[in-house]
């Protein structure tokens, strides 16, 4: 039977509480040594991996406060941050693999108990675009790469199996900071050198129809006048082709940015997830401060 967890079970709390966990063992490490080098090593240690958390976590809280949220019928090109309610695309709804539940996104485990532990068996997580929607427009969201927090996690027990299942639903709201990008629509970025070659190419390859449409004089061959009356062709369809997609509504997209920053999806609102990273950044603050007055007690001691 399913059981619900609710109230912040997120990916990214897996690895503050599991870096928080390896620094506890490293103190213990520091413990069972009971000497000056080895309490030194251990807080250098704790020092080092909890300053590589409060920054990630740090960069994160400043991402998510510094960036204003953009309505989506308005939204410049670039990185931007969108708060909306999450809504199936077109077509044939994603439907999670464990529950058989409709949903945007998932990410699954399955472990099989072997003694007191539990082994991995299987995981895996969809690719699958979805929408959001603030009531100004809409966006697609490109999951690939994202860093995915949510609070959606199911857990079932039975016959030796443990399955994980955390999902991302419709009609919820969805907060996404990323690359936005239209495809297509008045901006949309063609190269008509390209297209024109290989259209070109293209007819080539259907010799009897290039010399039906283009042979004028019916010898067999095409002259470099008539050749240069298809080039000429050929031009004005890619130039109506190329009209036509601006002429028509782009895609908006959101996406991972390609400069390497902050790719956050989450079922949370802008305020909850400010507060989220900020009390990380603090925990791991307070343990660098911890190590290094435990460093400057080991120096200040014969």
């Amino acid at each position: 039977m399913f059981r619900t967890r609710w109230g912040g079970e997120w990916r990214h709390d897996y690895a503050n509480l599991a870096l928080s966990g390896g620094n506890l063992f490293i103190l213990l490490i520091g413990l069972k040594l009971q000497t000056r080098v080895g309490w030194q090593i251990s807080f250098a240690l704790v020092g080092l991996t909890s300053f590589w958390a409060w920054y990630a976590n740090l960069k994160r809280y400043r991402t998510v406060a510094d960036t204003p949220t953009s309505r989506i019928d308005s939204a410049p090109q670039g990185y931007i941050e969108l708060v909306g309610h999450g809504q199936q695309p077109p077509g044939e709804g994603l439907v999670s693999p464990l529950s058989g539940l409709p949903c945007l996104w998932y990410r699954y485990r399955i472990e099989r108990r072997n003694g007191d532990r539990w082994e991995y068996v299987e995981s895996g997580i969809s690719h699958d675009t979805f929408g959001i929607s603030d009531g100004s427009g809409q966006v697609l969201v490109d999951p690939d790469g994202a860093e995915i927090l949510t609070s959606r996690k199911q857990v079932s027990t039975a016959g030796g199996y443990r399955k994980t299942e955390w999902t991302l639903i419709e009609g919820e709201t969805i907060y996404v900071i990323g690359e936005h990008i239209t495809l297509g629509g008045p901006n949309a970025v063609l190269d008509k050198k390209a297209d024109l070659a290989t259209l070109l190419v293209e007819w080539k390859r259907d010799k009897t129809a290039l010399l039906a449409r283009f042979d004028a004089d019916r010898d067999g061959e095409i002259s470099l006048d008539e050749w240069e009356r298809a080039r000429q062709a050929a031009s004005d369809e890619v130039d109506r082709a190329h009209l036509d997609i601006r002429l028509k509504d782009g895609i908006h997209l959101m996406r991972k940015p390609a400069h390497g920053r902050p790719f956050l999806i989450a079922n949370r609102e802008v305020t909850a997830l400010v507060r989220h990273f900020r009390l990380w950044s603090w925990g791991h603050l307070m343990l660098i401060m911890t190590a290094l007055a435990g460093l400057a007690f080991l120096d200040g001691t014969p």
